[in-house]
């Protein structure tokens, strides 16, 4: 009983030296990003397509308000057959308006690919940069800060920030 007492304080003290060996850092990706003109030049192409796109559905979107508008002011003087005819030219472009939704900020929709495009290359500099300073330095785990309040506490001497963007090619201070 006393040996297997001992065998398992023996694990414990290794296996707590093995633990506190660890080397742990995290980084900001939003301050990596925010550093890199790369990024900031892909956000504000992003913007445009996204702004253009936004016009041209706020266009549609007019044109119905004003067609429901004439449709209401005339439907009294207007044939069966041409308030149906006005109804369906109303319908037709409530249908492409969604569609052009859904096309340019659908869920795989132009933006979506836009920003793969143009995000991935950065997102994929960012990530073999912190992969390779994890490797040279030992850490055992790199934590994200950036989006949520996932670390409560942390010491400055442990942000590897600097490092990724020197590691990329970008002087800070």
């Amino acid at each position: 009983m006393k040996r297997i007492i001992l065998l398992i304080i023996v694990l414990v003290v290794c296996l707590g030296d093995v633990y506190s060996q660890q080397r742990y850092g995290f980084v900001d990706t939003e301050y990596i990003l925010n550093k890199i003109p790369d990024y900031k030049n892909a956000q504000e192409q992003l913007d445009q397509f996204s702004k253009k796109w936004q016009n041209e559905i706020e266009s549609i979107a007019t044109e119905i308000k004003e067609l429901h508008a004439k449709f209401r002011a005339d439907e009294v003087f207007l044939s069966s057959e041409m308030r149906t005819k006005r109804e369906k030219e109303i319908h037709d472009k409530e249908v492409l308006a969604q569609k052009l939704q859904q096309k340019y900020f659908g869920r795989n929709g132009e933006l979506y690919k836009k920003r793969q495009e143009l995000m991935k290359p950065i997102q994929d500099d960012i990530y073999e940069a912190i992969k390779e300073i994890a490797k040279s330095g030992s850490y055992g785990m790199i934590i994200d800060r950036a989006n949520g309040p996932t670390i409560i506490y942390s010491n400055a001497k442990f942000d590897l920030s600097d490092k990724v963007l020197y590691k990329l090619g970008i002087r800070t201070k």
